[in-house]
């Protein structure tokens, strides 16, 4: 028998109390009443959102996933794996080691495919609502993954050779040769060679991941942070998924508001930059003396992370710029600290657009335009008190659709989230219901540690892709070789035109 969780409403059976005046009487037969309504009014606020469903609730609640993707994950030699890791560790003085318990991945802002690896090991019974279910049998699946940690594999050079006559030479670790290797493997499966590799999945979340077999897995399910290193024939929204970062300073443990952000706009980061990064340097020349705004230059640390966390939630508006690729962290840092995204990056792409409005919950300018002297202060000074705190808003109130698919019923979520702002208010802190609601989405889309978190959000759009995987095995099976001077993806091309800068 488990025990009984105590319940957070109070007991039926109130002790007696002091007979009170009939004017105390009336008063609080008119607070219960006020209760009353306001329960009435959220049921009510529930029960029409459960008849009429939104982008935003994910699941149904009686069974949310009943019929999930089978997938096969591919059981790699120990280099692929654990060993990357060991050798990460092994580069920084770390010494070698065999036991995978020994191993501990090491914490990036591309953690994706560690998380889903780890999820796959999990017992089944431990991953009951996944989009996704682990089949041992490869000719069972509909996909197949293949993890490789080929973000963290990047990272790992170099190991220092040893130097001199007489010394040992250190061998070095090479991430090239490992992506060869892996391809020499892969392509000697039959599930590989049987499709041309459009059932197999790859996380490569790195911009740089993989870089050189991509033509090689273009097939394949890329899961990416953005298309800023890929070409128009190695990637499309149609097959691959976009991820989202993992956020790197801690996020805001406050309600909305703007009473305590007295900065107006706020970025920290490398103001030099690559390519599309360059804009960069020219808005820091533009806003670095405005008043109310702090553009401070600094490389990732600790300390950094640090400054980065107060700014960010001191501060009404951040700053997210182009830089090497059209996506960062930054911007899901932004997020969590509830402080407004303001996106001048032409070619960005964002994970979960077909559940997340982020119209909603930022602020889009276009390069030309931010580039124009005084623009983005003045637009950016022109926004109301009101229309920050509905940027805010936003995510509470997907929050309480999200809150929906995530528990068995209304009462549940609402007990939930009620025990877990007493529990605070016991601690001494500030929120309330909505701030609690406000945390389940972040922590759904956002937190790749949470149970019902960012994994589960990334295996349901794997899942999606599921139907054009089939169209397109399919398809080239009949079709003929064509000389094409164009590539012919065969994809959905987004809206080339683009908009202005518009805060509607």
């Amino acid at each position: 028998m488990k025990p009984t969780r105590p319940s957070p409403f109070p007991s039926t059976s109130p002790p007696k109390l002091p007979r009170k005046s009939p004017l105390k009487r009336t008063l609080a037969a008119a607070v219960a009443a006020g209760l009353l309504l306001l329960v009435l009014s959220l049921f009510a606020f529930f029960h029409s959102f459960l008849l009429s469903p939104s982008p935003l609730s994910i699941s149904s609640q009686s069974d949310p996933n009943p019929n999930p993707i089978k997938i096969y994950m591919y059981d790699l030699p120990r280099k692929f794996t654990f060993g990357v890791i060991e050798s990460y560790a092994v580069a920084r003085g770390g010494e070698p080691e065999n036991n995978a318990k020994g191993l501990k991945y090491p914490g990036n802002q591309h953690p994706a495919e560690w998380y889903l690896f780890s999820d796959l090991n999990k017992p089944e019974s431990d991953r009951v609502g996944s989009p996704v279910v682990r089949v041992s049998d490869p000719e069972t699946a509909d996909l197949f993954y293949v993890p490789f940690f080929s973000s963290l594999s990047l990272v790992v050079n170099p190991i220092r050779p040893g130097g001199g006559d007489g010394e040992e030479r250190v061998s070095v670790y090479s991430d090239e040769g490992m992506q060869e290797e892996l391809m020499e493997w892969l392509e000697k499966q039959v599930y590989w060679r049987r499709n041309g590799g459009c059932d197999h999945v790859f996380v490569c979340q790195d911009p740089n991941a993989l870089y050189k077999v991509v033509d090689r897995v273009k097939n394949g399910v890329l899961l990416v942070s953005d298309f800023g290193r890929l070409k128009s024939d190695q990637a499309s929204l149609l097959k691959d998924v976009i991820l989202p970062y993992s956020h790197r300073i801690n996020s805001f443990g406050g309600d909305v508001g703007v009473e305590k952000r007295e900065s107006l706009l706020f970025f920290m980061g490398n103001r030099y930059r690559k390519e599309g990064g360059k804009i960069r340097d020219i808005l820091f020349q533009l806003l670095e003396n405005e008043d109310g705004v702090i553009m401070k230059h600094g490389a990732q640390s600790r300390e950094s992370r640090r400054a980065a966390t107060q700014g960010m939630h001191m501060s009404k508006f951040c700053l997210h710029p182009a830089g090497d690729t059209p996506s960062a962290c930054r911007l899901f840092d932004a997020i969590v600290s509830l402080c407004v995204p303001v996106i001048v990056s032409d070619y960005i792409e964002l994970p979960f657009e077909d559940v997340i409005d982020y119209k909603k919950i930022a602020i889009f300018i276009d390069s030309t335009s931010a580039l124009k002297p005084g623009f983005l202060i003045k637009l950016l000074r022109s926004i109301s008190t009101e229309r920050i705190m509905g940027f805010q808003k936003e995510l509470k109130k997907g929050c309480m659709l999200l809150l929906i698919g995530l528990v068995p019923d209304v009462s549940t979520g609402l007990r939930r989230c009620c025990s877990a702002f007493s529990k605070k208010k016991r601690r001494g802190g500030g929120g309330g219901v909505g701030l609690c609601v406000a945390l389940l989405i972040v922590k759904h889309y956002f937190e790749y540690e949470d149970l019902n978190g960012t994994v589960r959000e990334i295996w349901r759009q794997v899942s999606l892709k599921l139907p054009h995987i089939k169209l397109m095995i399919n398809r080239d099976k009949r079709l003929v070789k064509r000389d094409l001077s164009q590539p012919d993806c065969s994809c959905l091309c987004s809206n080339h035109t683009g908009s202005s800068t518009s805060l509607g």
